[in-house]
Formats: structure tokens, sequence, C-alpha cells
């Protein structure tokens, strides 16, 4: 991510409120504790440092996943990152249940370029960024194809986790025949043109017919 958010690593902040205390660590994680003289008082992780929230190609958020277990499912927190005159933990809440939202005040994200994704990519990945927009441009990708490229290259760059779904994706692709752009599928094809020719030429070595459609 952004590296001058990074002089916040090793640091931590936190807020009071009601019988609980919460610790935020950026890049670490964060963490609940019961302001309470009881015997059991809670004391938990609400989710270590995982990924970022990315929303119109600029970092909105910070993902901390896998917290404490809470009933079938892991704890997990969303720090929203909003500019502020001083690093500070300001809001605290549970808008579902083990889901929690921060709202976490600096000045490191005041600047209007500070949260944009493109500067923090290799040139590799920009240069592949640059390819995606063109082919919007040219209209031979979809808005969910665009989409699609961004978030491959966000989790190339290690910005996004890729899920289990996705690898399941990925490998499946491996064996169907999925095209973004005209110039893959009229690659694709020529090699399955090929492809076709030879294995004619061998069927005929063994005296086997094609019975192939000349029009496909």
């Amino acid at each position: 991510g952004p590296a001058h958010l990074f002089r916040l690593a090793g640091k931590c902040f936190s807020f009071v409120e009601s019988t609980y205390k919460y610790e935020f660590c950026p890049f670490h994680n964060v963490t609940q504790h019961e302001q309470t003289f009881r015997w059991n008082a809670y004391s938990g992780i609400l989710g270590i440092w995982h990924e970022w929230e990315i929303d119109n190609n600029a970092f909105v958020g910070m993902w901390m996943r896998e917290g404490d277990s809470c009933e079938t499912k892991s704890r997990q927190t969303k720090v929203h990152l909003v500019c502020g005159k001083s690093h500070k933990l300001a809001y605290v809440s549970e808008p579902s249940t083990c889901v929690y939202s921060l709202t976490f005040e600096t000045p490191l994200v005041c600047h209007p370029h500070s949260l944009l994704v493109y500067p923090t990519l290799t040139e590799a990945l920009q240069r592949k960024w640059d390819e995606a927009e063109q082919l919007l441009y040219d209209e031979l990708i979809t808005d969910q194809g665009y989409r699609k490229l961004l978030k491959e290259i966000f989790e190339e760059a290690g910005l996004l986790k890729a899920t289990e779904e996705n690898e399941v994706e990925k490998e499946s692709k491996k064996i169907t025949l999925e095209f973004e752009t005209v110039e893959k599928c009229s690659k694709e094809y020529k090699q399955l043109s090929e492809e076709i020719k030879q294995l004619r030429v061998l069927l005929g070595q063994h005296g086997i017919a094609y019975k192939g459609n000349s029009g496909e």
C-alpha cells in the first residue's frame, strides 16, 4: 500500500467506549479489552491485518480478518481511513454480529492523492493497468471485464488476498476457453486451428476419416 502510511507500523492507538477499550495497531491487529473487574473479562482479537479495501481505484480502508472465533465464523474489522489533525482512533461500531467498523483519523490521508492505488504499483503492473484502460476505451472489454482485470492486478500486487473461490476459478481457467479480449480470442483460435491441422494429418496416417465441420 501507500509507503507513507508505513510510519504507523509498530504504533497502537486506543479508544474507550462504555466498558470496552479498543486498540488498533496498523498493519498488525485490532483488539478489544473489557474494562471491568469481573474475573472473566473479555480480551481478544477482532482481526489481524489482511488486505486493503479498494474503491474507485483508491485505498479506502484496511481489513483486519481471522480474529477470535465468533459462533461459526471469525471476528473481522474494517478500518476506515479519514483525514484528521492527528493520529486518532475516533469511532468504533459493530454494524453486524462480530463484524466491527473503526474510524481512524490521520493527517497522512489528507492529500487528495495520498490514497491512490496506481502510484504504489510496480511499473509492470502499471503497464497492465494502462493496457486494461486502453481495452476499455477501445470497447474490447466491458466494465465488468475491466473491474475483473483490476482485481487481478490488485491481487498480484498483494493488496487484495485471492479467495479460495478465486483460486478454484484460476484452476478452471486452465481447462476452459475464456476470452477477455478479441486479441486473446484470435490468438487462441490460431493455435487451435494449427492443432486441428496436425490432428487431421495424424488421423489420415491411421486411415481415420475426419468428420469436422468445414465451416467451423
